[in-house]
């Protein structure tokens, strides 16, 4: 039973901390949406900061997950178009609403109390990401410089995601897939330079 409320507070406060943020969150208007008392709060969580932590730490643990399971159920495809499907499927991914908000939120404004533990987390997804994607690059051509291709594919994932909150989903596929030839044609000329 303290597991199942758990897990509601915890959802209802993703949705309200994507929605106003986290200075804009009291425990009161989550209290309110899972249907408790503050005070039944402290039995789950020590304070606002250790309820935001958590939420964060599940939204990061999700992402990840997803991400090295895409790269599983991927894998037979030709590297390039792996990339590519990682592009797009990290793209539905995050157009969920509140899950995109949350990502924007904590990235761009994180609560200056949280900032070093937000990074932590931060890094932690990036190693995932950096993992996957490097053994993708080894097998289009071992000789290719990861570190620098995975920062532009790494900036090309955040732009595209950055791009959904501006644009029309028209705009935003055009967009995308103007990146991704650039992109890829980068890659393409840095095998043919060797």
């Amino acid at each position: 039973m303290a597991q199942e409320t758990q897990k509601v507070i915890k959802e209802k406060a993703l949705i309200l901390f994507a929605q106003k943020g986290f200075e804009g969150t009291s425990l009161n208007d989550i209290a309110d949406e899972v249907g408790i008392k503050k005070p039944s709060l402290y039995a789950h969580f020590k304070n606002k900061e250790d309820l935001f932590l958590a939420v964060i730490n599940k939204v990061t643990i999700d992402y990840n997950t997803f991400f090295e399971e895409t790269a599983k159920e991927i894998a037979s495809l030709d590297p390039e178009k792996q990339l590519y499907t990682l592009l797009i499927r990290n793209t539905a991914y995050l157009q969920n609403h509140e899950l995109g908000l949350i990502f924007k939120r904590m990235f761009l404004f994180p609560p200056e109390s949280l900032r070093s533990d937000i990074y932590d987390m931060f890094e932690a997804t990036e190693g995932v990401m950096k993992e996957v994607v490097y053994s993708i690059l080894e097998k289009m051509d071992s000789k290719l410089d990861c570190d620098q291709i995975f920062d532009a594919y790494l900036c090309l994932l955040d732009g595209v995601f950055e791009q959904l909150f501006y644009y029309s989903k028209e705009e935003h596929s055009k967009r995308l897939e103007h990146s991704w030839a650039l992109f890829i044609n980068g890659i393409n000329y840095m095998r043919v330079g060797d």
